[in-house]
């Protein structure tokens, strides 16, 4: 598919004068990461993801019709029940990308409600599951005004919307497993929007587990996109573009066959060299805390000792993604709450796993 086959034809909004939709949209925990972009939120990577389950965002958006049309968007955002301000300038940019393909967004006065299970911009992607969720009540209103676009479609141009408010909100419309990224060994795979991982996936990783430790819920010091524009100029932005590229087709053999020993050495390596462009970029920065790397050597020697298939996984933060297979849960929580809370921010951490995706829900809980 190809950007104008997203644009909406049918400009009859007589039937929608009022109303809302409410989605719970997950978060997601990238495997290869995405690091790294060119303009339209195009990847230069490709990504695959763990969509999650109970790290998710509860929008609401509640649309009028406008009396009079301006050319200027009208929305308030409330977050956590209060008025915040902070988040219009990213959803007016938002707006500003999707506006061709969305084209009655000038024509609604906008409410926005929205909160998140988990502590914002900490880096359990936020903005992946905010946009995310955003994109698909835009995308409700759309649906109300043309019943009869189908249901991939749906799911595809959700995917596009959400990508451009945030690259990995692509990954948050569908579950288990979902691919961002044009690549050759992935058959439907595109740069323009996510799709659900085509292939068998392996029993090992069904009810796959993602405890994430909190070690700084703290909002991060230096943004994603930030971080991302600073790979136009990276001394080894290309190699790590390449990297990536194997790493997809390594992990898409692994998730099919159900290798756990290598699955844990494509993810470490993955979270540790996403890191390493951090560090190595100019100017450099580091979002990891002492006790991510407390964390990371409490896992490496547990492992040695147990045999078991613990792994862990980061994102662009301090907070630490503990992964292990659902027949590893017991032995592999107790220690997590024995020996690794110890490390985190007032000993909290969420338990989650492998979900399947967003859901549209009846009201704003």
């Amino acid at each position: 598919m190809i950007e104008n086959q997203f644009i909406l034809k049918n400009t009859d909004f007589s039937k929608l004068e009022k109303g809302s939709f409410t989605y719970k949209t997950p978060s997601n925990i990238a495997l290869v990461k995405y690091w790294g972009k060119e303009a339209n939120q195009i990847p230069k990577n490709t990504s695959i993801s763990f969509t999650l389950s109970a790290c998710f965002t509860l929008t609401t958006l509640e649309f009028s019709k406008r009396k009079k049309n301006t050319n200027i968007f009208d929305f308030d955002v409330y977050f956590e029940g209060k008025k915040n301000d902070n988040f219009k300038p990213k959803i007016q940019t938002f707006f500003e990308r999707i506006i061709t393909y969305v084209p009655f967004l000038k024509n609604y006065q906008f409410v926005i409600k929205t909160r998140n299970s988990f502590p914002h911009s900490s880096g359990i992607a936020s903005s992946a599951s905010g946009m995310a969720a955003l994109a698909l009540c835009i995308l409700e209103m759309e649906k109300a005004i043309d019943p009869s676009i189908t249901g991939d479609y749906f799911n595809k141009k959700a995917s596009f919307l959400a990508r451009l408010g945030s690259g990995s909100a692509s990954r948050s419309i569908e579950g288990e497993v979902v691919v961002w990224g044009n690549h050759k060994k992935i058959m439907g795979s595109s740069n323009l929007f996510g799709i659900k991982y085509p292939n068998k996936l392996h029993d090992n990783f069904k009810n796959y587990h993602d405890t994430i430790l909190l070690v700084d819920k703290g909002e991060k010091q230096v943004s994603s996109t930030v971080g991302h524009n600073l790979m136009q100029n990276h001394p080894f932005a290309e190699a790590r573009f390449i990297q990536a590229g194997t790493n997809i087709e390594k992990i898409n053999t692994i998730l099919q066959n159900g290798n756990l020993e290598q699955f844990i050495s494509i993810i470490e390596s993955e979270a540790l060299t996403l890191h390493a462009m951090m560090m190595s970029s100019n100017p450099y920065f580091i979002l990891m805390k002492s006790n991510t790397l407390k964390i990371i050597e409490q896992i490496w020697k547990f492992r040695k000792e147990t045999k078991t298939n613990i792994c862990f996984t980061l994102d662009a933060g301090a907070n630490v993604h503990v992964l292990f297979p659902e027949k590893e849960k017991e032995i592999v929580t107790n220690f997590i709450t024995s020996k690794l809370i110890t490390y985190c921010q007032n000993n909290q951490y969420i338990c989650d796993r492998i979900g399947q995706g967003a859901k549209r829900v009846s009201n704003f809980i």
